[in-house]
């Protein structure tokens, strides 16, 4: 027997009254308190992205073909003239080497001699960097010097294993690896943070309410008009003269208050993975919701046609398909009238018990948006 099943995505039918209800994960006023240090970033304390290029040797034949590889033919053939061995004009055949890209983050006030973690990542068609060692390699900052010079053997967690028939299997991803505590800093980035008069803090999610209330907080407690407001992403601050060369003092001080963080009303939606994330300030009309499911199943059952007594000469024995349709409609079963004053909460509770998934609630969402009975904003990753 075949089934065929077709499916009409639900319906929905909005109803707007008059009246709005507050979506909250809490009965009670909401506490999520945040310190200053975790929602904000100090101008001049930054980290720094260091690159360089370099050779990965002692691969087991997985590194790269040196005549599809011109670049590592070359960088190949420069470091062994600088080692004093001359190859200029040779055939090099080996792929036991292999061109990486080297990457790393300086962090703020790193001092002369500090190791920092680096990945190193295949550039040629290298199969597998297990079991490699990077040599010698510079690592340049965006001003094109030298900060770090990096060398060490590769951890890499992927691997890949071939069998006789040529059947392959893969888990992670072989052809990049790390290297803990890999680079060694030879340069300094200079920056005097005592010697600062003024500072700007930077919210990383600006917002005008949220800012206000971080120079407020920084007010109180220094007891004066310290810190204000320049716009939605930036707090200014001026150092007290109690404070003139012990900067870092003053913002051990700051990032330790505590501030309640403002957010937009907004509807967070994820196609993709099926995921919805709603604010606690989105509000909406009082709406009555239908939803509902119309299913269609089609059933074929082949039969046998078998020729009469007094056929033709020719006559053949047939299939013949006999259909069978079976048509359900539980619209008129799903209708729910949102009150007012309900929680977040029984919101989504509510739209659950309905039989609502993540799919439809997304097109509920959107239509009530649609409707204009949504007073938030939808993102829609």
């Amino acid at each position: 027997m075949i089934h065929l099943r077709i499916r009409i995505f639900p319906f929905l039918a909005l109803a707007l009254a008059a009246g709005y209800f507050a979506l909250s994960l809490a009965a009670g006023p909401s506490q999520a308190r945040s310190r200053i240090k975790d929602i904000t970033d100090f101008e001049g304390v930054r980290a720094n992205l260091l690159i360089g290029y370099g050779l990965v040797v002692g691969l087991n034949r997985t590194g790269d073909s040196l005549s599809n590889s011109a670049f590592t033919q070359q960088s190949l053939v420069s470091m062994l003239e600088r080692l004093g061995v001359n190859t200029r004009g040779s055939t090099l055949v080996t792929q036991n080497v292999a061109a990486v890209m080297v990457t790393s983050t300086m962090p703020a006030f790193a001092r002369h001699g500090t190791r920092l973690d680096v990945s190193v990542s295949a550039l040629g068609d290298a199969t597998n960097l297990l079991g490699g060692t990077l040599l010698v390699t510079p690592l340049l900052g965006a001003d094109g010097e030298v900060y770090a010079m990096a060398q060490g053997q590769l951890a890499v967690s992927g691997y890949t294993a071939t069998g006789a028939s040529g059947s392959t299997i893969t888990k992670g991803v072989p052809t990049s690896g790390r290297i803990s505590s890999g680079a060694i800093i030879e340069r300094e980035i200079e920056f005097s943070l005592a010697n600062m008069t003024n500072i700007n803090i930077a919210l990383r999610n600006p917002d005008f309410t949220t800012a206000k209330r971080i120079a407020t907080s920084i007010n109180v407690r220094l007891n004066s008009n310290f810190a204000a407001l320049i716009d939605p992403g930036t707090v200014a601050l001026r150092v007290p003269n109690a404070f003139q060369g012990r900067v870092a003092e003053l913002l051990t001080i700051i990032e330790q208050l505590m501030v309640e963080p403002d957010m937009p009303a907004r509807v967070v939606i994820d196609e993709t993975t099926g995921v919805i994330v709603m604010g606690e300030h989105v509000r909406i009309s009082t709406v009555a919701i239908a939803h509902g499911n119309l299913t269609i199943q089609i059933s074929e059952t082949p039969q046998v046609s078998q020729p009469g007594a007094f056929s033709p000469v020719g006559a053949q024995t047939t299939t013949v398909q006999r259909s069978e349709f079976n048509v359900t409609d539980d619209s008129d079963r799903h209708l729910t009238m949102v009150p007012n004053g309900i929680s977040l909460q029984d919101l989504v509770g509510g739209l659950n018990s309905l039989g609502v998934g993540p799919r439809d609630m997304m097109s509920i969402l959107q239509a009530i948006k649609a409707a204009g009975a949504l007073q938030a904003e939808i993102q829609v990753l």
